[in-house]
């Protein structure tokens, strides 16, 4: 980026940041000159590892801002914990100011909480324009305004033993006719009268008591019809006790002792990943990251990927300025490059899943950023066993990863999230129990706590 639109681009920034109201009311935070020094980019961890694509990302703005003369770096601080031990840790340093944070990397479900609470400010709309997925776009804006760039992406994927199928004698190990609950139990009961050794189960999930257990609950209650949303688009709770009822008889079908490994009441992504390439099952539900990790021990002819029978959950990080930047207009600048095509395509080659489509489908981009994957050795192998297409890009990408996207179910969007989440993991806990309650019993019970959780 030269140093003229780079200018241009924060002074409209800055001007936006004034005055634009992207449809909602209220005026905007004051301008005001930006402070040279560090953009402090506070973020989980990065998932491809040390030194990963986000740090090769920022380093790469940075070498433009050097050679442009300009006085701004940033910086990527990554926190410790859990994702709602990070979220907890945002909320107390922004509501506080103990912390100088720039830029927040937001789980999807945490904009309309920070965005309604003042804690980000609202951006420039075109940040998040016709090249980013529909579907993905979405989780960017609460109340009508832009708080945040979808940075990276997520999707539940069902992984699989290609070579479990084989031996158990089916013909082609190409799933892509998996569409329902049903199709899949069909499977489930083909491997387990192979009786391949080392099999324990069917499939391995994350039922343990977090967030992992209420994707896997919105999966299983937006898998039995459309009346499934649990809220409105203003957050507001929609749900009756007769669709949460179909709801908890779904995931409890999910759960099911002939099918489900038990330890999966107990997993979390790392435990559930575990076991799958241990090869206690021959399913997995997981997130695109491990597609990379898991061919770091399965070759292409062992594993499998596609679409998740029903419907997946939407997840992933976006970028947001907070409220208290004393760089806010060159922070928003930084965002731009973050979450920009090039970066997207950089995203996805590492192993992430990108929020642009040109990150997908265009031939002619490619990652700038050196060390995006590792080289070729002089025998022509990659240290890197994740399959690829002729463009290079990871081979899943365009057929499984994309149309998934796409096609993701989203969370309750509300600024009561943390509410929602904890209220629903706890209140589905006894479903894993040894004495579970009735379906009706169960979303009863739900009901009333929800309409709790979430008052008007």
């Amino acid at each position: 980026m030269t140093r003229r639109p780079a200018a241009l681009l924060a002074l409209l920034v800055l001007l936006c940041l004034a005055a634009c109201t992207g449809g909602g009311g209220g005026a905007g935070p004051a301008p005001s000159a930006d402070v040279p020094g560090d953009i402090v980019v506070a973020s989980g961890r990065d998932v491809t590892g040390r030194n990963g694509v986000r740090q090769r990302l920022i380093d790469a703005w940075n070498e433009r801002q050097e050679r442009a003369g300009s006085d701004y770096r940033a910086r990527l601080v990554e926190l410790p914990g859990s994702a709602d031990e990070q979220r907890g840790q945002l909320l107390g340093a922004l509501q506080s100011g103990s912390a100088a944070y720039d830029v927040v990397n937001l789980d999807v479900t945490w904009v309309p909480e920070f965005a309604a609470a003042g804690l980000v400010r609202p951006l420039p709309g075109t940040l998040v324009d016709a090249d980013v997925i529909d579907s993905v776009a979405r989780t960017a804006r609460w109340d009508g305004r832009t708080y945040a760039v979808p940075f990276n992406s997520d999707v539940g994927l069902l992984y699989y033993r290609r070579d479990d199928l084989e031996r158990a004698g089916l013909e082609s190990t190409d799933l892509r006719d998996v569409k329902d609950w049903a199709d899949l139990e069909d499977l489930f009961n083909t491997v387990a009268e192979a009786d391949l050794p080392g099999r324990e189960r069917g499939w391995t999930t994350q039922l343990a008591a977090y967030e992992g257990r209420t994707v896997n609950a919105v999966e299983a209650f937006a898998s039995t019809g459309e009346d499934a949303a649990l809220t409105d688009d203003a957050g507001h709770y929609t749900a009756t006790v007769g669709a949460l009822t179909r709801g908890v008889a779904e995931l409890r079908r999910r759960a099911a002792a002939p099918y489900t490994l038990p330890e999966a009441v107990r997993s979390d992504e790392a435990a559930s990943l575990g076991a799958f390439a241990d090869g206690r099952t021959t399913f997995l539900r997981h997130w695109p990251y491990a597609y990379r990790t898991l061919h770091e021990t399965f070759g292409a002819e062992q594993l499998g990927v596609t679409a998740l029978p029903g419907r997946a959950v939407l997840g992933g990080q976006n970028l947001a300025v907070t409220r208290d930047s004393r760089r806010a207009g060159k922070a928003a600048e930084l965002v731009g490059f973050l979450t920009g095509r090039a970066s997207e395509r950089c995203l996805l080659d590492a192993g992430f899943a990108a929020t642009r489509v040109s990150a997908y489908d265009d031939p002619g981009l490619r990652c700038p950023v050196a060390g995006d994957k590792p080289s070729p050795s002089p025998t022509g192998e990659r240290p890197d066993r994740m399959p690829r297409d002729a463009t290079d890009r990871p081979a899943y990408a365009r057929t499984v990863l994309l149309p998934a996207l796409r096609a993701a179910v989203h969370r309750p969007r509300t600024p009561l999230y943390g509410a929602f989440t904890q209220t629903f993991t706890a209140h589905l806990g006894p479903l894993f129990g040894a004495d579970p309650p009735d379906d009706a019993t169960l979303a009863r019970t739900l009901d009333a706590a929800l309409r709790r959780a979430l008052p008007d």
